[in-house]
């Protein structure tokens, strides 16, 4: 049964270019992409990758009061599916960065100053917002290049 649902997911990522484009993105593989793909049929029913990251619930709850906005937890509004996948997703990131920490500066200087779990929603967030700009564009996934020291 498994094998079965893994071999017609594996059939439709391969037929879909925007969901290969999607996959290479770290921490995206063939589930998330075709999760992604299947779902967002049309990038530009949102606006910006921001509000792509919103609508699955990857941005914190806002309280407001007297002028000054305090940030909280994540929303956990919207698609629940998406979002456990592109956090699961960030957590292999994050968990490779600790391995690997000159292969991504970046993130093992973040994960010096934040929580894990923190950076592993921000990271997601981060995914999300890529995800949405590669189905918008129709470009390809670049890795950001290393700064020299």
């Amino acid at each position: 049964m498994i094998s079965s649902i893994e071999r017609r997911l594996t059939v439709q990522h391969r037929a879909s270019e925007e969901s290969k484009r999607v996959a290479t993105v770290p921490g995206i593989g063939t589930l998330g992409a075709s999760a992604i793909t299947a779902t967002v049929t049309d990038p530009s029913a949102f606006r910006s990758g921001r509000d792509f990251a919103a609508w699955i619930g990857l941005v914190p709850r806002q309280d407001s009061t007297g002028g000054k906005p305090k940030l909280g937890p994540i929303s956990k509004q919207g698609d629940r599916y998406l979002r456990r996948i592109l956090v699961i997703g960030a957590h292999s990131v994050l968990r490779r960065a600790k391995q690997n920490p000159e292969k991504y500066p970046w993130l093992t200087q973040l994960l010096a100053r934040r929580p894990f779990k923190v950076m592993a929603i921000a990271l997601a967030n981060k995914m999300a917002r890529v995800a949405w700009a590669l189905l918008a564009s129709g470009e390809r996934y670049r890795a950001p290049r290393l700064a020299a020291a």
